[in-house]
């Protein structure tokens, strides 16, 4: 049986406030039967069919809430995901969502790309995420698609079920939420899965929302009406317990009611004060100031090594804890690794229970305010802590990677200072809790004894570890006091390398990430997925890439390349070489002409520019592929029976070399078809040539009912990852095409009359399309890139119109000058054409062709 504790302060109701002593604590029994779980990426989609339970019990969870606008921008960002997924708000805020996070459980995958296409239009289960240091998170989520005058939002709610599995969930019973949580160690593999259940009338829907509310975006009362308004039909978040019970979640903020933060501390089966009010998150650490604390210690027997033995004794005790430092601390460049291996150096043979503390700005991605002007607070984040007692309790108690705000003034003039507290006396223990900015350590510090040292290395100071034991143990004494700070500084040493690594780590991955596209385009007719593996683990760079372009008359260009060499230098050149393959397939040349003006680039640039290069054009229209290779490994085309062959086309020479022609052959693609573009990383295979690779590449079977994400994931899962030395670019391609009878053209004569029949034109085909609602914007815009193309154009105009999804308008002629927007004057009679397309559009943009340009822009489809 699990044996419950419940809060002393709640047992008295949120309007009594503040209980002041320890109550006798109330059991209960709960029973539940193991179920199995949904696994790393499953879920439910609506709302369960059994409707919310009224039973007045809920999960009081610590919840992370994150939106994304319509643009694809994270708009709110609480900080519980600040906890849960290492992010700062700053620097997470008005940023693309896309990179942000990935699914560990669907390789390949952005986790807020994923969710978006998982809420139809709500979403509840489990997907493992990958957080800002690269950590696998077990997370359940609950997603809703919001709608809202711009657009289409995501309102996603989430939730660390690491502690959930172990036994550290807290429960609250009643109207008055009287909270309880395990008071005994219980057994870990708890089954914990995320549901949506229908809220059963009105006035219980009032209720709950009203406390999730709490955690939602602070905006105005309208649009957090609204938003609820579109949660609640979709299903209200259920924590699933062991596939029987279904509690309904609430944040754990409601604790905080009136000011005053409630939470369970257990202590020899008893219970404590609560906190003051007006206080920030409870939780035992080194404060980034001069003082810290514990809470929450169970009750368990002194360890005798240091329990009054001889000095000899104890300085021996203290070399080889020292010598043990030095083996076991730093066997990784990990900084929770290492950081855990500094705490568990030290429980239970130095102190009781051990907590490391940093200053969060040192170890986050985002750059410090420009602002001179010091800050208000410290943001301080517990990444370690070690204790001897039960694990559950623990976990609740004191999690890892929780986040303290701390007064700057109170900590930033002591923070290198170490502090010996021989036994902390009661009068001083609460002032000491208040001071740390967690009071409800007041309780537990009477009688223990506490050394804080500064975590201090290469003149930066970067937290603080804090030391706690028992008051049936020795006391700290000046000699423990200098072990500790010997630990410590070897330990710090050990975190800073942790932390340059980092920073290194973090750079060459940016520097990455801003040269390689993020997430596949949606271009119509072809489904692309690809994916990138750096063959210097260090460095994380290389340099191969990728690309997908779109070009006008619905066609794509598919781009993979090599450039010689490896690490840094190597990805300069290849963001060199992006960029102008982007700029030039803006151009609309064909493959083998881009191949030769990139090759004079190169020489250009330098004699270290070399790499190989594969072009190709899909033109879903026509079904044809058309492609040039600089030098490159050739692609697999796989037919729509599955069959795979090695296209045979000229080999060329690689870029930079010169004097070596570059030919484009055309090739025809029935809808079905694939196409693989690879770089010899991903086929060299050590003690085997090229030729095996690339056999084994098209030996590989792909299914028709494939994504293009699960044939990357499929033809990676055989690569040699061990013995791999080279960067691996890979892009998939599924040939769709667009159906005839979705596509249609017209070529106009050269005079300005035919404005008016491509108007005609346009109103006829959009009702035979159904689409009488874009009718008028349609025809106006048409209208106007006519009547420009027509005065600019010397031979022919063409109009033609596509519907992918979207409505797409292309307006093309034979001028190589590209209209440019300009202001208009009230009394202006011309000039108005593209600020009328630039307003009234969802997009538009001009390109050039190998003859001519093209204008076109694109409408949302109605519904």
């Amino acid at each position: 049986m699990t044996r419950l504790s419940q809060s002393a302060d709640t047992a008295k109701g949120p309007a009594q406030g503040p209980a002041v002593g320890a109550e006798a604590t109330k059991a209960k029994d709960m029973s539940a039967d193991p179920a199995a779980e949904n696994g790393n990426a499953a879920g439910s989609g609506v709302a369960a069919a059994a409707p919310l339970a009224t039973t007045g019990v809920a999960a009081l969870l610590r919840l992370a809430v994150l939106c994304v606008d319509p643009d694809g921008r994270v708009s709110y960002w609480n900080r519980g995901a600040e906890e849960l997924f290492g992010h700062r708000w700053e620097g997470v805020f008005g940023h693309r969502a896309s990179g942000l996070l990935t699914a560990s459980g669907a390789p390949h995958q952005d986790t807020l790309d994923l969710l978006d296409d998982l809420t139809h239009p709500a979403w509840a289960g489990s997907l493992d995420t990958t957080d800002r240091d690269g950590t696998v998170r077990d997370v359940l989520w609950w997603t809703y698609r919001i709608m809202e005058p711009a657009g289409r939002s995501l309102l996603a709610i989430a939730a660390n079920a690491k502690p959930l599995r172990t036994g550290s969930l807290r429960i609250a019973l009643g109207d008055r939420l009287l909270t309880y949580a395990a008071e005994e160690p219980v057994r870990e593999g708890i089954s914990v899965s995320a549901q949506l259940a229908p809220v059963p009338d009105l006035a219980h829907a009032r209720h709950l929302t009203a406390r999730l509310g709490i955690v939602l975006p602070r905006v105005s009362p309208g649009r957090l009406d609204r938003i609820m308004r579109q949660v609640v039909p979709l299903g209200y978040p259920v924590l699933r317990v062991d596939g029987s019970t279904e509690l309904p979640v609430l944040p754990r903020e409601y604790e905080a009611d009136g000011g005053t933060l409630r939470q369970i501390r257990t202590n020899r089966r008893e219970l404590l004060p609560a906190p003051r009010s007006g206080t920030g998150p409870a939780g035992v650490a080194c404060t980034g100031g001069a003082r810290t604390g514990a809470e929450g210690l169970s009750a368990v027997p002194a360890v005798p090594i240091f329990a009054t033995p001889a000095p000899g004794h104890i300085l021996d005790e203290q070399l080889a804890l020292l010598r043990e430092t030095g083996t076991k601390v730093g066997s990784t460049l990990d900084l929770d690794t290492t950081a855990r291996e500094l705490c568990a150096v030290t429980v239970p043979r130095f102190a009781d229970f051990a907590a490391i503390l940093i200053v969060d700005q040192l170890f986050s991605d985002t750059e410090p305010p420009k602002d001179d002007r010091p800050s208000d607070t410290v943001l301080l984040r517990r990444v370690a802590v070690a204790h001897r007692g039960p694990p559950g309790s623990w976990d609740s108690a004191v999690p890892e990677g929780e986040l303290i705000t701390l007064s700057a003034d109170d900590i930033t003039p002591r923070l290198g200072e170490p502090l010996l507290v021989p036994v902390i006396e009661p009068a001083l223990a609460q002032d000491l809790a208040l001071d740390l900015g967690i009071p409800a350590l007041g309780p537990m510090l009477p009688g223990r004894s506490m050394v804080v040292v500064p975590l201090t290395a290469r003149g930066t100071v970067l937290g603080r570890m804090c030391f706690l034991r028992q008051p049936n143990r020795r006391p700290f004494d000046a000699k423990d006091a200098a072990t500790a700070v010997e630990i410590v500084t070897r330990g710090a040493v050990h975190l800073d390398n942790a932390r340059l690594h980092r920073f290194e780590s973090r750079a060459a991955a940016t520097l990455q990430r801003s040269m390689m596209p993020t997430r596949p385009p949606k271009i119509p007719g072809v489904r692309i997925a690809h994916h990138y593996m750096p063959g210097d683990r260090q460095a994380q760079v290389g340099g191969d890439w990728f690309d997908a372009i779109q070009l006008p008359g619905g066609r794509v260009a598919l781009i993979v390349g090599d450039v010689m060499g490896h690490g840094l230098l190597s990805a300069a050149v290849m963001g060199q070489f992006r960029t102008s393959v982007i700029t030039m397939a803006a151009l609309d040349l064909p493959p083998a002409q881009l191949l030769r003006h990139l090759d004079n680039l190169a020489h250009r640039l330098g004699p270290e520019h070399l790499a190989t290069c594969v072009y190709a054009v899909y033109d879903p229209i026509h079904r044809n592929l058309t492609l040039a290779n600089a030098g490159h490994i050739p692609p697999v085309l796989a037919r729509h029976d599955g069959r795979s062959e090695l296209l045979q086309i000229p080999q060329g020479a690689p870029i930079g070399v010169g004097g070596v022609p570059f030919e484009t052959v055309e090739i025809p693609v029935p809808d079905g078809s694939w196409l693989v573009l690879c770089t010899d990383g991903l086929v060299e295979v050590r003690g085997q040539g090229i030729d095996a690779g690339l056999a084994a590449l098209c030996a590989n079977v792909i299914e028709p009912q494939q994504t293009p994400e699960d044939v990357c994931a499929q033809i990676l899962s055989r690569l040699h990852s061990d013995d791999r030395r080279d960067d691996v670019a890979l892009l998939v391609a599924r040939f769709e095409g667009i159906a005839s009878e979705d596509v249609v053209q017209w070529t106009l004569r050269m005079d300005l009359s035919e404005v008016r029949t491509a108007r005609e034109l346009t109103r006829h085909q959009l009702g035979v399309w159904g689409l009488e609602r874009l009718m008028d914007v349609t025809e106006l815009l048409v209208s106007e890139l006519v009547t420009n193309a027509l005065r600019a154009a010397s031979h022919e105009v063409q109009l033609r119109l596509m519907r992918v999804g979207k409505l797409l308008v292309e307006v093309s002629d034979d001028d190589h000058n590209l209209p440019h927007l300009r202001r208009a004057d009230a009394d202006d009679e011309e000039g108005r054409g593209l600020a009328l397309v630039s307003h009234l559009s969802r997009h538009w943009g001009t390109s050039r062709k190998a003859v001519g340009k093209v204008v076109w822009f694109e409408l949302p489809l109605p519904g």
